[in-house]
């Protein structure tokens, strides 16, 4: 190996390592703003709902696309919201294509017979996706307030009342709420799931939200003002997350955001890893979309302070930490020849304590969200410690599926939205087996998986010769990482 190819190699896996702790410093900072916010009372002004005059008039809509799963939990499920309902309207938003439209309709025809305002809109085509389908519904809605729930969620009955009030201050344009997991512990793959999600959706949204920063409304389980929605120039369906795109031209405007981690929202997660795979491509596409479509809006803006300013570049680049991550796991394994190769760059090597120290961080900034939900016993952080070296594993295992992702994102490739198809899972003894929205294709970037699979156990085996097992853990959790993502794909045709 030359010496030039060497100091490339060098550049660029020190970059992304750079990159890695910049961001974990970020996260450092959100853990920092969540404590302090933990001790604060909420004082915000709010709408009395026990006076008629108060109560404003709100939509639900519910974008879907063949569901039958779901369906019938889903409309059952917003049939029990409590609310008023000379202000209520509830729009099911229906792109199916399959046998589920009639079944819908049906179910919509006998709520509307109990008293309820339930519209079952349907397109001509999915024009914008999901986008498409709530600026439709959006231009017909009676409400002042837009509520939005995606087939597998399941708000709680009083949700309303806990959300609307907040709208009492003006400047507010969503409140977004937390999601919960009915079927959190079903397998790894759940479990691993829920534990991400956790940690965005108290580290990240309340460190971000306490201190002003933008954060973005999630999709779903949350409550938009419609004027605010117009105000920042409505659903557009050019990423493949629509709801990131409007939640930063909301703020950039000058719209506020209420997150209240308190108010949790049941959903689903994905139990098969082509569901999984699917959801986080989209994520992670979009997310690269986002960045490539709004960051020079957020660094030029003048309405803005720079923390605010540094925290959503990062927040918009959350989804490229993957690409880095993927570097760093290529390049160790010539970093771990190099170094034992070219004796005089050994102080090259001291970069790699930002690897280590990025790492303690998130150890760390993830222990804080997870006591929060589950408890802070012996019991529950010994659990913590298996679970957390159990996710950062698999996401490591993801890594060439979301890099993959990241790449079409930031250079400007449109592909479709695909959905997350849904299965009812709510105990350990449902199955997804059968289900007909799932893949029957096999995913090509599992030959490459295996592959790299193979190169990590490589990269285990080298240490023995080299004397150097430093890296000898990173690569471990890579092999069973890849090993972990590709297995579960054979297994998991439907």
């Amino acid at each position: 190996m030359g010496l030039t190819i060497t100091y490339i190699i060098i550049a660029i896996y020190s970059t992304a390592l750079v990159l890695i702790f910049l961001y974990s410093l970020s996260q450092l900072n959100l853990l920092i703003n969540y404590l302090g916010y933990k001790k604060r009372n909420d004082e915000a002004p709010k709408f009395n709902l026990l006076d008629p005059k108060e109560i404003p008039f709100v939509t639900i809509q519910l974008p879907i696309y063949n569901e039958e799963y779901v369906m019938e939990r889903l409309l059952d499920n917003i049939a029990k919201i409590e609310y008023p309902k000379s202000k209520l309207e509830i729009q099911v938003l229906d792109d199916s294509t399959d046998d589920t439209v009639h079944e819908t309709a049906k179910r919509v025809e006998e709520l509307q017979k109990n008293g309820l305002d339930i519209q079952h809109i349907r397109r001509e085509n999915r024009q914008g996706f999901k986008a498409g389908a709530l600026k439709e519904g959006l231009a017909i809605a009676k409400g002042d307030f837009i509520a939005i729930f995606d087939a597998d969620f399941l708000p709680e009955s009083d949700w309303l009342k806990k959300t609307v009030p907040y709208f009492k201050d003006e400047e507010i344009g969503v409140v977004q709420t937390r999601w919960g997991h009915i079927n959190r512990d079903y397998s790894t793959l759940t479990r691993i799931q829920a534990f991400a999600l956790d940690a965005h959706f108290t580290l990240e949204q309340v460190g971000r939200n306490s201190k002003g920063h933008f954060i973005n409304f999630n999709g779903t389980a949350g409550i938009w003002r419609k004027e605010c929605i117009y105000d920042a120039g409505n659903w557009e369906g050019d990423t493949l997350t629509e709801d990131l795109d409007l939640s930063y031209r909301a703020q950039l405007k000058n719209w506020k955001f209420k997150y209240l981690e308190d108010v949790e929202t049941p959903a689903e997660l994905p139990v098969v890893i082509s569901a999984a795979r699917s959801q986080q491509f989209r994520w992670n596409k979009g997310g690269a979309e986002n960045f490539r479509k709004t960051v020079w809006s957020v660094i030029k803006a003048k309405n803005i302070p720079f923390k605010t300013k540094f925290h959503g570049v990062m927040h918009l680049l959350n989804s490229s930490m993957f690409l880095c991550v993927f570097i760093v796991a290529l390049l160790s394994i010539p970093m771990l020849y190099i170094k034992n190769t070219f004796g005089h760059l050994d102080w090259v090597f001291e970069v790699t304590s930002f690897f280590i120290i990025s790492t303690i961080i998130l150890f760390i900034c993830y222990w804080f969200t997870y006591k929060s939900i589950q408890g802070s016993s012996f019991d529950n952080f010994v659990d913590y410690i298996k679970l957390f070296f159990t996710f950062f594993s698999v996401a490591l295992g993801f890594s060439l599926h979301n890099t993959v992702a990241v790449l079409e994102g930031h250079l400007g490739k449109r592909s479709e939205f695909v959905r997350t198809p849904k299965f009812n899972i709510n105990n350990l003894t449902d199955s997804w087996k059968g289900n007909k929205y799932l893949a029957k294709k096999l995913s090509p970037n599992m030959i490459l998986e295996f592959a790299l699979m193979i190169y990590f156990l490589f990269g285990m085996y080298s240490a023995i010769p080299l004397n150097d097992f430093g890296l000898f853990p990173f690569h471990l959790m890579l092999f069973l990482g890849f090993g972990f993502v590709f297995f579960k794909s054979l297994t998991a045709k439907a």
